[in-house]
């Protein structure tokens, strides 16, 4: 940007992967001049309010904190424009804007999404990439329009998936991608930059993560439910049942066998001290390597079978509550 005169930066975001971009603006030396989140809710056994990262960090750093529910309550847009920002930055707010709010600032709102669109538009696009067994993700830096993971593009940085990345390293990735490249883009902005359109045939959608659907459905293939419980860990986190009792599966591989096992799947067919193997879908194996029952802490297979043994010498086919 060529003029002396700083941008006046509105920062929208709630959790820990928008936390590392504010903190990456901060570090930059940008003018953060308020910041906006989600309103504080209850958290843990105790259920005491809690304030999330972004709002931490706004509090630290003395930084006007608003927490509206919507922007349709009374005074909440005229709040807003009262900042008289120049740019909105947004990162997991967790509130879709309306247009209102996008025209707002002097040269709109900027997203960052953590995936290469027009791929994983929506809600869980780390999660969604490695369960769908691609190679490459990434950051885009977006500007918002009314549509949701629509805008245009301007700029795109590339982050490959490693064979043993979780949702939850992948996380870690990106958050710090995500704050290298939105300091990358302030350094160099252009507010004649119009970026570069989306194709929408290439766009697919990032569903949001529900507990119901990490039960872990054996007859799927062996290298789908592999890459399903690598994309729900750290949450919601796979699982099954080894009768009535619940079985949180957090590492789990593929292993390849010569030919198909004719057995359910389900079936149990090894319990060792590299962990315990099972049947899947298409007659492969998967071998789950740490495992966690309700009401214990995570451990290695080795360490369960040593207490748990008997549970699956009793169910030797997994998925079935009984």
């Amino acid at each position: 940007m060529t003029s002396q005169q700083p941008l006046k930066i509105i920062f929208a975001g709630t959790p820990e992967f928008a936390e590392v971009a504010l903190q990456a603006l901060l570090d930059a030396g940008h003018n953060i001049v308020a910041v906006y989140c989600q309103p504080d809710r209850p958290s843990g056994r105790g259920k005491k309010i809690v304030f999330g990262p972004v709002k931490q960090l706004a509090v630290e750093h003395n930084i006007p904190v608003e927490q509206p529910l919507n922007f349709k309550v009374d005074g909440s847009l005229e709040r807003l424009r009262s900042y008289g920002a120049d740019l909105m930055i947004v990162v997991a707010y967790g509130l879709l804007l309306p247009q209102s709010v996008l025209t707002t600032p002097r040269y709109g709102c900027i997203n960052i999404h953590g995936s290469l669109l027009p791929r994983w538009r929506g809600a869980a696009p780390i999660q969604r990439a490695i369960e769908a067994g691609d190679k490459q993700s990434g950051i885009t830096i977006m500007q918002m329009d009314k549509g949701l993971d629509t805008g245009n593009m301007l700029l795109k940085k590339d982050c490959p998936i490693l064979p043993d990345d979780t949702g939850s390293t992948l996380h870690d990735k990106l958050a710090i991608l995500g704050g290298a490249a939105i300091t990358e883009f302030l350094a160099n902005f252009d507010p004649l930059d119009s970026g570069e359109i989306q194709q929408d045939s290439e766009a697919n959608y990032a569903h949001k993560l529900s507990k119901q659907e990490a039960q872990i459905d054996w007859s799927q293939s062996a290298i789908e439910i592999a890459q399903k419980v690598r994309a729900y860990n750290a949450w919601p986190v796979c699982y099954t049942f080894v009768g009535q009792n619940r079985m949180r599966i957090w590492q789990a591989q593929w292993l390849k066998t010569t030919k198909p096992i004719n057995e359910k799947p389900g079936t149990v067919v090894d319990l060792g001290k590299l962990g315990i193997d099972v049947v899947c879908g298409d007659g492969q194996l998967l071998r789950v390597t740490e495992l966690q029952a309700d009401g214990s802490k995570r451990m290695d297979a080795a360490a369960l079978l040593n207490a748990r043994k008997d549970w699956f010498i009793e169910h030797p086919c997994l998925g079935n509550q009984v």
